[in-house]
């Protein structure tokens, strides 16, 4: 599918959609509780993914409507057949922990991109605490071989590449035969890890957590999952091409003024995009009881400094703002990106590049020398298959002048599947052909 954009000016109000890291892991932890009620879950590929993972290790899932998914758990058992996780990493990372809790054999797999992606660091962790774990190819990636059982132990694991890693350890120790200790050093995208201790926390799982020197200590004693009913946040993710939209959109010299609503605090790491758009110089106001906020494009913004180490799914949002901001823009401590669906660095600089750009590749970031004077122009660009690839060009289209022309539009499912009909309802000129 191609997405065709056109400068537009952006107003009105939408809501964000559920947020993506929250609706995997409170499925996970909801597929080995007895019974769950996940209120507001977000269907995308991804999660979808994730729910068809969690009916093969034995859990019966229950769509009411749009807006409630019921689980009724069960203990991990081992899947009748290969378990696909698609094109979602998270999936693939927590079930192949999960797969260690199962007497049996499991095979996890995914698709094309998936299968490039690093597991060593988890494999070699799930072997210290007892069961085996390995991948067909040798090199980490899936297809991956997963017997159990999990004894417990001691484990040190690098987390320079992922925190999924991290995340799939401790959804899967309590589960294990004795207590766990996870040793962490290099914890990269640290938010997500706290995410997934906020969805344990709320299924009674007590998991003790200190520092020692720069490394982070987890220890979980055995114990069962009880969540019972969670209702998933708003995703700031997702939400921040929306608020992008509407400051990208102001460079062009309209009043951009969007609200976007269900944006209530949590244990989100990409909050941050609110500071990041204040600092750049956009009138950003944040009502927290009411979980709205609104944001109004002052036509001129301002490069900024901007760390990603746990704010990785931020970094081509980022970007495309630079191109629209006077000075410049530094993106550092973004390596980890380059083992996402894409190597979203490498992607996000010569996509933008072919908008006119000017955006400097380095080996853990981006500069963009951006200017609300010099627009850029449409031009066919491709999103490699990356949804926050495609989602940001699409912001980058709106200041370029003529069409832009996004090839791959459709992997927008994965994570916003509602994307551009949102954009619609902002007044965004665009078509969707194929």
């Amino acid at each position: 599918m191609k997405a065709v954009i056109r400068s537009s000016e952006v107003k009105g109000e939408v809501f964000a959609p559920p947020s993506k890291s929250y609706t995997h892991r409170a499925i996970a932890v909801a597929a080995f509780s007895e019974r769950c009620e996940i209120l507001f879950p977000l269907l995308s590929g991804d999660t979808r993914a994730t729910i068809n993972a969690a009916a093969a290790f034995g859990a019966a899932l229950e769509l009411k409507g749009s807006d409630k998914l019921v689980v009724r758990g069960t203990q991990p058992k081992t899947p009748d057949d290969v378990v696909n996780a698609e094109n979602s990493g998270t999936t693939l990372r927590i079930f192949t922990a999960v797969a260690a809790l199962c007497d049996g054999i499991t095979v996890l797999t995914g698709d094309a991109s998936l299968r490039r992606r690093p597991n060593l660091p988890l494999l070699k962790s799930l072997n210290e605490l007892g069961a085996k774990a390995l991948s067909t190819k040798g090199d980490g990636t899936a297809p991956l071989i997963v017997k159990g059982r999990l004894k417990g132990g001691c484990t040190e694991i690098d987390a320079s590449i992922s925190s999924q890693f991290v995340s799939a350890l401790l959804i899967a120790a309590p589960l294990a035969e004795n207590p766990v200790k996870i040793i962490v050093s290099r914890l990269s995208s640290e938010p997500y890890v706290n995410i997934t201790l906020d969805i344990l926390k709320r299924a009674g799982v007590a998991v003790r957590r200190k520092k020692h020197e720069r490394k982070e200590i987890f220890e979980v004693e055995p114990q069962s999952y009880d969540l019972r009913r969670f209702t998933v946040p708003g995703d700031f993710s997702s939400a921040a091409f929306i608020l992008a939209a509407a400051v990208v959109s102001s460079a062009k010299g309209s009043v951009g003024e969007v609200y976007v609503k269900n944006l209530f605090p949590s244990a989100q790491g990409d909050v941050k995009i609110l500071d990041i758009l204040k600092k750049m110089g956009a009138d950003v106001q944040w009502d927290e009881e009411k979980g709205v906020v609104c944001i109004k494009g002052v036509g001129r913004l301002r490069g900024v400094r901007v760390d990603a180490r746990d704010i990785p799914d931020l970094v081509p949002t980022v970007a495309v703002l630079g191109t629209v901001a006077e000075g410049i823009t530094e993106i550092t401590n973004a390596a980890h990106l380059r083992h996402k669906e894409t190597d979203r660095l490498k992607a996000t600089a010569e996509e933008l590049s072919k908008l006119g750009a000017k955006i400097k590749e380095k080996e853990d970031g981006l500069v963009i020398e951006g200017s609300t004077h010099a627009a850029l122009h449409g031009t066919v660009v491709d999103s490699r298959g990356d949804h926050r690839i495609a989602m940001a060009l699409a912001i980058a289209g709106l200041a370029a002048d003529g069409v832009t022309v996004i090839e791959g539009a459709e992997c927008v499912s994965i994570s916003y599947p509602s994307f551009f009909e949102e954009l619609k309802k902002l007044g965004v000129e665009l078509e969707l052909l194929g």
